[in-house]
């Protein structure tokens, strides 16, 4: 399996833990490394992924929200609500990963993790953020900051 796929694996995992037992991510994480062996550029990309999720959780569900309201965030599977956190991340947030990537990557984790709906409303919620991308960077990145 390819590392990046192996290092979203491993961000996943740690993300749903830390949604439900709200154990610190830095352990959590450290522990599945442990367990997934993987060379220093998956580990990296893994850590990338959880610290930029994490620190732009509440960006990310504000738009999941506009974008998928019939499923509330809190009534929405974790497995998915995660999948799209670090799909959004990548494409939108850091940017270093092509769209179409970032949403078949997501789609592959609905497919091993998700229920048998997850992969098509997974691909469907992304697919509408993807066509917002240039307008949804401007709202979220280059919004001036109050003084």
């Amino acid at each position: 399996m390819k590392t990046r796929r192996r290092a979203r694996r491993v961000t996943l995992e740690t993300l749903y833990e830390y949604d439900i037992a709200n154990h610190p991510p830095g352990e959590i994480l450290q522990r599945r490394l442990a367990e997934n062996y993987m060379e220093q550029a998956g580990v990296e990309f893994a850590s990338q992924l959880v610290q930029g999720t994490i620190e732009h959780q509440e960006e990310m569900d504000m738009l999941i929200a506009r974008y998928a309201p019939e499923w509330p965030l809190d009534q929405m599977a974790v497995i998915d609500r995660n999948i799209l956190r670090i799909a959004i991340y990548e494409f939108l947030i850091d940017a270093n990963t092509p769209v179409k990537v970032a949403i078949n990557e997501a789609v592959e984790l609905a497919k091993t993790y998700g229920s048998d709906s997850a992969p098509r409303f997974i691909n469907g919620v992304l697919g509408t953020l993807a066509d917002q991308t240039s307008q949804l960077r401007k709202e979220l990145l280059l919004v001036p900051m109050a003084e």
